[in-house]
C-alpha cells in the first residue's frame, strides 16, 4: 500500500488559510492537502509535478476538460469589452440574451424565461422562492411545500440544502426548514424489498409519495424536485419507469416537477438533457456546472411562459419582481456558456457520451465481479461503484471506517482523483475524454481497489456485522 507524503510547505500553509468544505476538519492536520496547480485536457496537476486523470471533472462540472483554448478566447474577449455588468432594472447584456435563446433552443419542453444565479444551488433556492411567488400570484397561499427526496442534493444554501435529502447537510445546521418534505429514495438494490421486482418496488414508490401528498394535502404543496440521475446521494439511477409514474401522480394533484439539471445536463446522461434520457417531464429546469464547462460560475433557471405571466401579473399587483443577485447573469459567466454550448454541439459532445458509453458500461459492469463491490450504477459517463462488506446480504461498511474514503486516497496515489460518497466511488469524467484514457481511468482504479481490499482484510473489517 502507498505511503503518505509529507506535508509541503504549501499545504501546510493551507491547512492555516483555508476553511475547506466537505472536509473531514479535524483531520486535515494529519492528512494535508492536494495542491492542484495547473491542468490540461483530462488531466491535472500538483505543486509536485505529479499527474492525476480528474475521473470527477471537479465537481461533476468540467465536461470539457482543463485549459481549452477557446473557453479562455471567449472569456479573454468579453474581459476586455466588458467585464461586469447586471440585469437589474430593466439592463441587458449581449452574452446574457444570446445565453438565454441558446437554452430555450436546446430545453427539452417548452420555456419563456432565463432567470441567472451564480451558482447551481442559488438556482435551486430560487426555483422555491419562484414557485412561492407563483403560487401567491395565483391567489393559492397555502400551496408553498417542496417534495425532495431521501438521498437528493440540491445545494447548500438554507433552502437548498433543506431540499438535500443527506444527513451531512442537516445534522448541526439546524435543517431542514419547514416547507420540505421528502419522499422515498428510488434506489432499487439498497431500498427493495425481498422478493420484489423493480416494477414492484416503482409502484411502492409511487403509492409512498401519494400517500405523502394526502397526508399533507394536495393543496399544500407546490412542486417537486428531482435530479434525474442522482448525484452526491450516491449516482442512483431509478429504475426504468419510474419517473413517468410519478409525473401521474404530481399531474393528478396540480404539483409541478422541478428537474434540477446541474449535473446531469448538457450531455452527461448521452442526451442533451437528463430529464430525456429517465423520461422526465419537468415545469421548470435548473442548470449550471457544465453550462459553462465550469470555466466560470454561472447557473439559470428556466421557466414557461405561463408561469413567467403569473410574475408579470404579481409583478403588477406588489410594484416589482423583488428577487435577482449581483452577478446573476454575469456577461463573463454567460459569454462562456455561450461559447461552451456551441463546443458542445461542433464537437458533437452528446455523440461522444454515446459513443464512450458502451465502454463506461464495460468496465463498470467488469467490476461487478470483485468481492468488495455490491452493485455498479451507470447513465451515459457518470457512475458509481458501492463497496459492500458482504456482497452476499448487502451488508454496509461501517460507515467509521471510511473505506470508500481511502479507496479514494489509494486512487489519487495511483493517479485517479475520484471522489468517496460514503462508500460509493463516484466516476464523472470530462466528456472529451477518449477511449484509452477512460480504460487508464479504470485501470488506476482497478489499482486502489486492490489496495483497498488489501486495507480491509489486514483491518479484518468484513467480518460479520
Amino acid at each position: 500500500m502507498l505511503e503518505t507524503a509529507p506535508l509541503s510547505n504549501l499545504q501546510t500553509r493551507d491547512i492555516e488559510s483555508v476553511l475547506h468544505p466537505y472536509t473531514p476538519l479535524h483531520k486535515l492536520k494529519q492528512t494535508g492537502t492536494l495542491v492542484i496547480e495547473r491542468g490540461k485536457g483530462v488531466y491535472v496537476y500538483d505543486t509536485r509535478g505529479k499527474e492525476y486523470i480528474e475521473g470527477m471533472s471537479g465537481l461533476w462540472c468540467a465536461g470539457l476538460g482543463f485549459g481549452d483554448e477557446e473557453l479562455a478566447d471567449a472569456a479573454a474577449e468579453q474581459l476586455r469589452s466588458l467585464p461586469y455588468y447586471h440585469l437589474f432594472g430593466g439592463k441587458g447584456t449581449e452574452s446574457s440574451i444570446e445565453l438565454a435563446e441558446k437554452l430555450k433552443e436546446l430545453a427539452p419542453v417548452p420555456i419563456s424565461k432565463v432567470f441567472y444565479t451564480s451558482s447551481g444551488s442559488e438556482a435551486n433556492d430560487t426555483q422555491v422562492k419562484l414557485a412561492w411567488y407563483m403560487n401567491n400570484a395565483l391567489g393559492r397561499p397555502k400551496k408553498k411545500k417542496i417534495i425532495s427526496r431521501i438521498k437528493a442534493y440540491h445545494g447548500v444554501t438554507i433552502m437548498s440544502a433543506s431540499l438535500t435529502g443527506l444527513p451531512y447537510n442537516h445534522k448541526g445546521w439546524d435543517l431542514p426548514v419547514d416547507r420540505v418534505l421528502h419522499t422515498d429514495c428510488p434506489h432499487f438494490y439498497r431500498y427493495g424489498q425481498e422478493g420484489e421486482s423493480e416494477a414492484e418496488f416503482v409502484q411502492r414508490m409511487v403509492q409512498s409519495l401519494r400517500d405523502l401528498i394526502e397526508r399533507e394535502g394536495p393543496d399544500t404543496i407546490a412542486a417537486m424536485i428531482a435530479e434525474p440521475v442522482m448525484g452526491a446521494g450516491g449516482v442512483i439511477v431509478p429504475p426504468q419507469g419510474y419517473y413517468p409514474a410519478i409525473q401521474a401522480v404530481l399531474d393528478e394533484h396540480d404539483i409541478m416537477m422541478i428537474s434540477d439539471e446541474v449535473i446531469n445536463g448538457f450531455g452527461r446522461t448521452g442526451n442533451w438533457w437528463g430529464s430525456q434520457t429517465m423520461g422526465m417531464t419537468p415545469k421548470t429546469i435548473s442548470v449550471a456546472k457544465q453550462l459553462t464547462a465550469a470555466y466560470v460560475p454561472l447557473g439559470a433557471v428556466m421557466v414557461p411562459e405561463d408561469i413567467y405571466q403569473a410574475y408579470v401579473d404579481h409583478s403588477a399587483e406588489i410594484g416589482t419582481f423583488g428577487h435577482g443577485f449581483t452577478y446573476g447573469g454575469h456577461p463573463l459567466g454567460c459569454a462562456i456558456g455561450v461559447k461552451a454550448i456551441e463546443i458542445y454541439q461542433r464537437r458533437d459532445i452528446v455523440g461522444q457520451v454515446r459513443a464512450l458509453a458502451p465502454v463506461f458500461e464495460a468496465r463498470m459492469r467488469r467490476l461487478n465481479d470483485h468481492p468488495m463491490v455490491g452493485e455498479t450504477r451507470y447513465s451515459g459517463l457518470v457512475g458509481g461503484v458501492e463497496l459492500v462488506a458482504d456482497k452476499k446480504t448487502r451488508r454496509p461498511f461501517d460507515a467509521s471506517k471510511a473505506v470508500g474514503a481511502q479507496l479514494s486516497k489509494f486512487a489519487e496515489g495511483h493517479g485517479a482523483i475520484l471522489r468517496a460518497l460514503g462508500d460509493t466511488i463516484a466516476f464523472c469524467p470530462p466528456m472529451i475524454i477518449t477511449e484509452d484514457e477512460l480504460n487508464e481511468l479504470f485501470n488506476r482504479f482497478e489499482k486502489a481497489l486492490a489496495d483497498t481490499e488489501v486495507f480491509v482484510d489486514q483491518g479484518k473489517l468484513r467480518q460479520p456485522g
